[in-house]
């Protein structure tokens, strides 16, 4: 398993800009990286996903206001989220699908 820590989240009204950050213990280059989250009383889905060739993919709830994109030089993963809406509060959550590593999750709080 790699160990990964998400950094980035926090307070923000509605509109407004946040970018999330996870960093990995260990060289993720050849790994898909994925982003999730979980929104109290509801199951964790499915946010963005990037290859290791930097292909992206999008939840349709995002699309179009978040980007996911990475740095192999630093091991890191980051969502840049605009626009942001109150029903996108939720803990997000770095994930390597290969080896199911999930970090320990960041608050995202949409509120005015």
């Amino acid at each position: 398993q790699v160990l990964l820590v998400e950094s980035g989240g926090g307070l923000v009204q509605p509109g407004g800009s946040l970018r999330l950050s996870c960093a990995a213990s260990r060289s993720i280059s050849t790994y898909d990286m994925s982003w999730y989250r979980q929104a109290p009383g509801k199951q964790r889905e499915f946010v963005a996903s990037v290859t290791s060739t930097s292909s992206t993919n999008y939840a349709d709830s995002v699309k179009g206001r978040f980007t996911i994109s990475r740095e192999h030089a630093k091991n890191t993963v980051d969502l840049q989220m605009n626009s942001l809406k109150p029903e996108d509060t939720a803990v997000y959550y770095c994930n390597q699908p290969l080896t199911d590593s999930w970090g320990q999750g960041t608050q995202v709080t949409v509120s005015s």
